[in-house]
């Protein structure tokens, strides 16, 4: 799976900048021996296609950030360890039912220290799509996670999980082999894991699907992901039962790096390139390793005592009220 940009998949909010771009290609193809008149509008295009970029992506809406969180170019787990780490050691199976491909993990070098990466994997084909079950685990996945989570905590390997998906597998078989067990036993788990856990949140991260990789130590956020209880199409088909609604639900859900932040959900935000991870995916990957590097060493300064006590108040302070609550009616 190379990182080399690919042609560009527009959004539907990207249509201005689709409009320019096409402009500037049919200019460069017209345009003859450097035509004085040509080049000129081309310059003056690129400018306003600069100024058009910089307006839209420094105010795109929850949505917005949302459709670009799940963009089919966007880098993957398995991009981030090809980039990241060498040595990667890809181990398969939960024995218990089978292997699930959604799921992806194993030990692997990142900055010379051994660790254990585990991670949702979409894919950017259909074929792929199809094969990874469009990042949706099934209860084998889970428990694949947990048996390498198990094994890491057995070598004391730090884990590092990256965050990908727009949920659990909601089928029939999933649930008759028990996905919400699975879920559940990953959440218990990983709050008492003697070993460093990083989790950074790189495209979508879908309700429990999401979690059961995502208690951790520290968790990162791509400025453009999102992490929510319930994707905005859901939301608004509850609340509202209207697929008009679907913005609305975005903003309400407060899922954005941002709002996380703010919340205390997540610890830190890694930036992106102008327009998203998938226009510099090389960038984005190194901006994860440095961001990943430097949480790593902080943590192993700590004991596993200081560790797991960290761990618990970290997650039972979310969501706390202070103050009085008003009186009751």
């Amino acid at each position: 799976m190379g990182l080399n940009r690919a042609m560009r998949d527009y959004l539907e909010f990207e249509k201005p900048i689709r409009e320019i771009e096409e402009k500037i290609e049919k200019l460069s193809a017209t345009a003859t021996n450097g035509k004085s008149s040509a080049q000129h509008d081309i310059r003056k295009l690129r400018t306003k296609l600069a100024q058009t970029e910089h307006e839209l992506y420094k105010n795109l809406t929850p949505w917005q950030r949302t459709q670009l969180a799940r963009h089919p170019q966007r880098p993957s787990t398995l991009d981030y360890i090809t980039e990241l780490t060498r040595d990667f050691l890809e181990l398969h199976g939960d024995r218990v039912f089978g292997d699930d491909r959604a799921i992806v993990g194993g030990f692997a070098r990142f900055n010379d220290r051994p660790v254990m990466i585990i991670g949702h994997q979409k894919g950017k084909t259909l074929k792929e799509r199809m094969l990874r079950n469009f990042g949706m685990p099934n209860p084998e996945g889970y428990r694949k996670a947990l048996r390498l989570m198990k094994t890491a905590e057995k070598f004391n390997r730090p884990i590092i999980t990256f965050i990908d998906t727009p949920g659990a597998y909601p089928g029939i078989g999933a649930e008759e082999r028990g996905q919400a067990e699975a879920i559940a036993r990953n959440l218990c788990v990983m709050s008492r894991l003697t070993v460093p856990i990083i989790s950074v949140v790189i495209g979508e991260g879908g309700s429990g699907g999401a979690l059961a990789l995502g208690v951790a130590d520290r968790v990162l956020m791509l400025e453009h992901s999102v992490y929510s209880v319930i994707s905005p199409e859901g939301c608004a088909a509850i609340l509202w039962d209207s697929p008009e609604k679907v913005p609305d639900a975005a903003a309400a859900l407060k899922m954005t790096a941002n709002d996380l932040l703010d919340l205390g959900v997540i610890d830190t935000i890694v930036s992106e390139p102008l327009g998203g991870a998938h226009r510099e995916p090389r960038a984005v990957c190194a901006l994860v390793g440095k961001a990943l590097a430097n949480q790593l060493f902080d943590l192993l300064d700590l004991s596993v005592e200081q560790l797991v006590a960290l761990r618990d108040q970290k997650y039972r302070k979310m969501g706390a009220v202070t103050g009085i609550l008003p009186a009751q009616a």
